[in-house]
Formats: C-alpha cells, sequence, structure tokens
C-alpha cells in the first residue's frame, strides 16, 4: 500500500480570497436579505410553513413575507401547496449545481468511492462565511443503516472535523485575516501536520467525523469527510483513506 500523501499547506492559495474578504463590506439591500434569509429558513424547515410561520420567523408583517414570497415563487425558488403552506423549490436545485461546479463535479466519484468503501456517508464542506457547510453527500449503497448529512447542513468553524480541516490548510495569519475573532483550534495544528482532522460529538453527539483540506488554487480551502457511529477502522486507516481522496481531488481540478 502507498504512503498517503499529505499536501504541504499551500500558503499562497488564497491570495485572491483572502483580498475579497478584507474588501470594505457595501451597504446591503434590506429586501434581498429578507428574502435570502427566508430561503434559508424554508431549506432547513422539515415541513412546509404557513405565511405566518414564515413572517414569524424572518421578524417582519405577514404582508411583507407574502411580498417576498411572491417573488420567490416567480423564480421557482418557492412552492406553495393546496393550502398555502410554501417550502423550498426546485429553482434552489439548479442555483446549487452551479455553486462550485468543477469541485462538485471532481468530488462526487471520490466521496462515492469513499462511502461505499467504508460503509460511511461521505461529504464535501466548503467555507460560507462564519461556517462551514456541506456541499454534497453521498451515502453506502449497502450499508443497513447510515448517517444522514443532508447539502445545507452548516456547522460553526469551532466544532467538527471539516472545519477543523479547513482551518488547518490556512496558517494562523490567514485565518486571523478571514474569521477575525474566531480561534485558530490546536486540533488544526495538529490536523495540517498529519493531513487529516478527528473530531468526536462536536456537531452530534454520539458520532464522529474524519476529514482532510482540498487545497485549491486561487480559492478557499474546502474538506472531504466522513461521519460515522461506529466503526473498528483504526483512525489513522479513515485518515489514509481521506487524505487519497482529497489529492485525487486536487489533481483532477489542476
Amino acid at each position: 500500500m502507498n504512503e498517503p500523501r499529505i499536501a504541504a499547506p499551500a500558503d499562497s492559495a488564497v491570495p485572491s480570497a483572502l483580498a475579497e474578504r478584507s474588501a470594505k463590506t457595501p451597504a446591503h439591500s434590506q429586501t434581498l436579505s429578507r428574502g435570502i434569509r427566508a430561503l434559508e429558513i424554508l431549506a432547513e424547515a422539515r415541513s412546509p410553513m404557513t405565511i405566518a410561520e414564515l413572517s414569524e420567523a424572518l421578524g417582519v408583517h405577514r404582508s411583507i413575507a407574502y411580498r417576498i414570497l411572491r417573488t420567490l415563487e416567480d423564480h421557482s425558488l418557492v412552492l406553495r401547496d393546496s393550502a398555502g403552506r410554501v417550502q423550498a423549490g426546485p429553482g434552489l436545485a439548479a442555483l446549487a449545481r452551479g455553486v462550485s461546479r468543477d469541485l462538485q463535479s471532481a468530488a462526487l466519484p471520490e466521496l462515492t468511492a469513499l462511502a461505499n468503501g467504508l460503509a460511511m456517508t461521505a461529504f464535501l464542506a466548503v467555507w460560507d462565511q462564519r461556517d462551514c457547510v456541506t456541499l454534497i453527500t453521498v451515502e453506502p449503497r449497502h450499508a443497513s443503516a447510515t448517517l444522514a448529512q443532508r447539502p445545507g447542513t452548516r456547522h460553526s468553524f469551532s466544532a467538527g472535523g471539516p472545519g477543523i480541516a479547513i482551518q488547518s490548510a490556512l496558517t494562523e495569519e490567514q485565518w486571523e485575516q478571514l474569521a477575525s475573532g474566531q480561534p485558530y483550534r490546536v486540533e488544526a495544528k495538529k490536523a495540517r501536520e498529519v493531513g487529516y482532522s478527528v473530531s468526536h460529538e462536536e456537531v452530534i453527539p454520539g458520532t464522529s467525523s474524519v476529514a482532510a483540506p482540498i487545497r485549491i488554487p486561487g480559492h478557499l480551502p474546502a474538506a472531504v469527510a466522513v461521519v460515522y457511529v461506529r466503526t473498528d477502522k483504526p483512525e489513522a486507516e479513515l485518515g489514509a483513506e481521506l487524505i487519497r481522496a482529497a489529492a485525487a481531488i486536487e489533481d483532477e481540478l489542476l
């Protein structure tokens, strides 16, 4: 078996992203912000919502929520059922396909191989401001029971293997520029040395995750990860598989 590849930290790999994050943020549109927040609420909801429920979640009058929904509905970003309840629409799926399209295409075969080879849910996580967000996920084909990791699931960089892995791809100075005030975890320093990160019960009680950073020249780092409840495989073996997958994704994007 070949030795796992540990890519050297790409300290100069994110100059454009750092510059963009450091630029002064212009005043934003309140209406646009409310519309985006409405989509976030609907995407996270476990069932369709009434307009009253959505307006309460948004903290706006029902008439304002209704106008926002009418605009989103015109673009197929939300749907209303016969009872008038609203939910995320198919237009969101079309938008999601365009997010980091090349990264998704490069990662999908590797995620599929990880999921089926390890009998674990495998997923790709990306940077989203102060959170780590799942972009795509693959569940093993023949496993009797697996953990679900929905696309769009987010958690703070202060918890979880993927967040630690993304941190480890950056120097502490780069991290301070991108996420001022958020600590650079001790676990990220270790992951920077060994090439992968491990977390236990940080996001979901009773679960663990192992992740490896994906370094993309000119872009913010991402992470490939698996999540599981129990396994007989040593963490180092899982880490080696994640490192291999991350390296294959990087090679595909070069």
